[in-house]
């Protein structure tokens, strides 16, 4: 993934409102009833910050950051739509797959925290 440096005060908002999206919690927590539609509850909630970010950004509309942002909702966008409304318990294969598609997810948007820190200049608080 290419580096990123904020071009302005706009951008590096951006990049931190997504820096913060990203570093909340993806996995189901201790309470999670064993359906995929809850596990996938907290990138539902990272898709509605991505469509924050975008909608209230109003610099170009071109910068790195969007691309950034872009990215996140298209990883996202397929786990999401494959699981959100299955409120069925998982078995042990349902289990696999959705365990791999979560993973999947949690790696790219390491990635991108990782991206974003770095060229953000908070690359000190990713370490914590």
């Amino acid at each position: 993934m290419d580096g990123w440096r904020p071009r302005d005060e706009a951008e590096s908002a951006a990049g931190w409102r997504l820096w913060l999206a990203l570093s909340g919690r993806l996995w189901p927590s201790d309470e999670w009833d064993g359906t995929p539609a809850a596990a996938v509850g907290g990138l539902r909630a990272v898709l509605a910050e991505c469509a924050g970010i975008r909608g209230a950004y109003t610099g170009d509309q071109a910068a790195a950051v969007l691309r950034l942002v872009d990215s996140v909702v298209f990883v996202l966008s397929l786990p999401v739509e494959l699981w959100r409304d299955d409120g069925l318990p998982v078995d042990v294969d349902r289990a696999a797959l959705l365990h791999s598609d979560l993973a999947g997810v949690v790696e790219h948007l390491a990635e991108v925290r990782l991206v974003l820190a770095r060229g953000g200049g908070w690359a000190e608080l990713e370490a914590r």
